[in-house]
Order: structure tokens, then C-alpha cells, then sequence
């Protein structure tokens, strides 16, 4: 069974149960957002007790911690995260489903590197112990051309990832022949910069003094509070400027 079929089955099953629900369903809906139902709210409440109990409650040396959804914007510039927590993400058109850029190309550079393996694997089964896959790989010439296409591909994927350089992310997909691996067409959006972390604003005025991120990483308010308590009890530290 295809794995976009069993998605379906897994989706429908938890819709009819009770265990999530689209959001906002009768109002056409919020992509990637979903709603608890009777038995996924319990199910849910289960895992977590059960994770605080083994995590939290049987270790004499870790306390919990909840910390705030919202957190000082100064933080994640810090950490880096308004800069770099976002990604290259294009779509394609026929099957409607969204991708990471970077992704498929990498995925291309991986199938460069799978053709030379089974070009390898060949040759050791054709000539044995005498099989020398140091010389084979400087002198086969199919194993030669993949390498230079590959590394051609990983140049030029580097060197687009560096701005990042989205249109040129886009060229090298064309270029390469990368096809959807739902629809098998090409027919592919430009590639836009998503920003994952969820912004809004905290106070009367909506403006950029004002704007805050929603916690995008949960381990970040235990940190912040671990440093803190640090400060207070006398304990130095250092704060790494690349995040």
C-alpha cells in the first residue's frame, strides 16, 4: 500500500474515533493544525503523565520546569533562530504537496552516490579477491562521470545555500530533472524562504519594537532558567555568540 494511502487510513481512523479533528473544519479548515477529540485528548494526557512519571518523578536529580510560550525576541536572535530557523520550501503544482528545496537536491546528490556504489558493487563481484576499488574508482569511466556530476551538483548546491540563493535552488531542480515524487511532473513553483517560528505582538502597538515569537523550541526556556538560577546562586557563565 502506497504510504499517501495509508496516511489517508490513519487520518480517517483517528477522525472517526475521536482522536483529532481538522481545526476550524467547518470553515474550510487550517492546514497542519488539528484539534483533540474525546479519546485523543485522553490518549494524549496518558502519554504525558506516564512521561512525567518516568522522566521527572523517579530521577531524585531532575525537577520539571514549564516555561512561557512567549519569551524575550532578544533570545532568539541570540540563538540564532530568527536568522537561520527557516527553509527553502517549493511546491509542485499537479500534486499540490510542498518541499524542502535543499531536500531534493541532497536526495539527487544521494542517488549520484547510489550509482556509483552499484557500479562498484559490479565490478568486486565480476573480479573477486583481485578487485582493487581504489584504482577502479580513478579509472572506471562511468564511475568517473557520476563523480564529476556529483560533484558538480554538490558545488553548486553549496554555493546556493550559502545567500541562500533561491532562485538558483530552483535552476539546479530544472536542471537535474527532479521530478515530484507523487505526480512525476516538473512542474514546480519558485522556491520561497518559510520562516518557521510563529510572530506576533505584545503590547497596544503593532510594531516591530513590539514583535515576539511564539517559543518555537522547548528546551530553550529550561536553558534560560537553568542560567538564570545559575546567576542567582553565584555560578559564572559564558553565553556562546553563534547560538
Amino acid at each position: 500500500m502506497a504510504q499517501e494511502d495509508v496516511f489517508k487510513k490513519i487520518v480517517s481512523h483517528c477522525k472517526e474515533y475521536g482522536f483529532v479533528f481538522p481545526s476550524s473544519d467547518i470553515y474550510d479548515g487550517l492546514a497542519a493544525v488539528y484539534d483533540y477529540g474525546q479519546n485523543g485528548v485522553e490518549l494524549k494526557n496518558n502519554i504525558k503523565e506516564y512521561w512525567w512519571k518516568s522522566m521527572v518523578l523517579l530521577h531524585e536529580n531532575i525537577v520539571g520546569i514549564d516555561s512561557a510560550i512567549f519569551m524575550h525576541p532578544t533570545i532568539w536572535k541570540a540563538s540564532g533562530h530568527v536568522d537561520a530557523f527557516n527553509d527553502p520550501l517549493i511546491d509542485n503544482r499537479d500534486s499540490k504537496k510542498r518541499y524542502r528545496a535543499d531536500n531534493l537536491i541532497e536526495d539527487q546528490i544521494g542517488k549520484y552516490d547510489e550509482k556509483i556504489e552499484k557500479e562498484i558493487a559490479k565490478a568486486r563481484k565480476r573480479f573477486g579477491d583481485s578487485f582493487d576499488e581504489a584504482k577502479f574508482r580513478e579509472t572506471n569511466p562511468r564511475v568517473l562521470e557520476h563523480q564529476q556530476r556529483r560533484n558538480a551538483l554538490h558545488e553548486r548546491y553549496a554555493a546556493a545555500m550559502q545567500g541562500p540563493d533561491l532562485a538558483e535552488l530552483k535552476q539546479i531542480i530544472l536542471d537535474e530533472g527532479i521530478v515530484d515524487p507523487i505526480s512525476g511532473t516538473k512542474n514546480w513553483t519558485d522556491v520561497r524562504q518559510f520562516n518557521l517560528m510563529f510572530s506576533t505582538e505584545m503590547g497596544s502597538l503593532s510594531d516591530a519594537a513590539n514583535k515576539i515569537y511564539l517559543r518555537p523550541e522547548t528546551a530553550q526556556g529550561s536553558i534560560c532558567s537553568i542560567i538564570s538560577m545559575m546567576a542567582e546562586n553565584g555560578y559564572g557563565y559564558e553565553i556562546d555568540p553563534s547560538g
